[in-house]
């Protein structure tokens, strides 16, 4: 069998697998089907200073090939995460991310002060957050923005920084750039893009908050698109996630130039896909005799 593992900014993945925010909540659930152990890593729920509700409902519709989501970062706040699910993660043998956002410049810099004196392995920034009305999506649009809060973070932050990017901008490239220009020790795209569903019989919006992030399959060719030029761009590690459902799809991932991946909408119709995505991508590594997965990364032939 080939070596499944990774090392994304110095910290050692079993496999090159991770469970997308938002998708597995602190993975309580998803450890009634399985050991959590399968997955290299879990990015948590989008975490905030204090709880948030989230969103008025409906909050989710669903797309040709995918879904809308405006849940609008629902959770208990960093001090119950600390406390409750940071010492249950500790125990399932994977790497635990800590996914962090805030309405301002300072609540991302105190989140992470916070979490920069626990036991979390990682923090991935979610500055490109579309389905709330204030605050991530506003920093993650601009070279300027972004590299702005990465500068002031990084600061604070004594853990490896991730910096999780928006689709929904000009040139995803610079972008990077900027971030990694201020200190990120690597990048996660992409987030959802922005959409909205209408229903033709009221002629309101589905969505509450009317637009929302879509994600599913869907929108794979066009994360293979950015993680290809993302990578192209800069010399961190590139984290790739946006529709991949299939091992096939973590290949073609792969290959485009993600040194790692994030699984999520595929959790929702079939929360097995973590584990088939593993198998199928050990037997092509095995058919093709390589040795470790990081022989496959950023090597599409253009």
């Amino acid at each position: 069998m080939a070596d499944l593992s990774v090392n994304i900014a110095g910290v050692h993945f079993n496999n090159p697998i991770i469970a997308a925010s938002g998708t597995i909540g602190f993975g309580r659930e998803y450890s009634e089907f399985y050991p959590l152990s399968v997955f290299g890593g879990i990015s948590c729920k989008g975490t905030t200073l204090k709880e948030r509700l989230g969103n008025l409902p409906p909050r989710i519709a669903e797309t040709p090939m995918g879904m809308l989501n405006a849940v609008g970062l629902q959770n208990p706040g960093v001090e119950h995460f600390i406390k409750y699910d940071l010492p249950w993660l500790r125990e399932q043998n994977t790497v635990v991310i800590a996914n962090v956002a805030g309405s301002t410049q300072e609540d991302y810099c105190k989140m992470v002060e916070i979490l920069s004196d626990t036991a979390i392995d990682m923090v991935e920034l979610n500055i490109s957050c579309p389905n709330v009305k204030e605050g991530g999506v506003q920093f993650g649009t601009s070279c300027q923005s972004v590299a702005a809060i990465t500068k002031a973070v990084r600061k604070y932050c004594k853990k490896p920084l991730m910096i999780k990017l928006s689709p929904n901008v000009a040139d995803i490239a610079e972008i990077a750039k900027a971030a990694e220009s201020e200190g990120a020790d690597a990048v996660s795209l992409i987030n959802t893009l922005t959409g909205m569903r209408i229903d033709i019989n009221t002629r309101k919006p589905i969505i509450k908050n009317v637009t929302g992030g879509m994600s599913g399959p869907a929108v794979f060719p066009v994360a293979v698109r950015m993680v290809w030029q993302v990578k192209n761009a800069v010399r961190i590690p590139v984290v790739g996630m946006g529709g991949v459902t299939t091992w096939k799809d973590a290949v073609e991932m792969l290959m485009a130039g993600a040194d790692a991946l994030q699984i999520g909408t595929a959790l929702f119709t079939d929360p097995y896909a973590p584990v088939k995505i593993t198998e199928g991508l050990n037997k092509y590594l095995d058919d093709h005799n390589m040795k470790s997965v990081t022989e496959l990364t950023h090597t599409v032939i253009v």
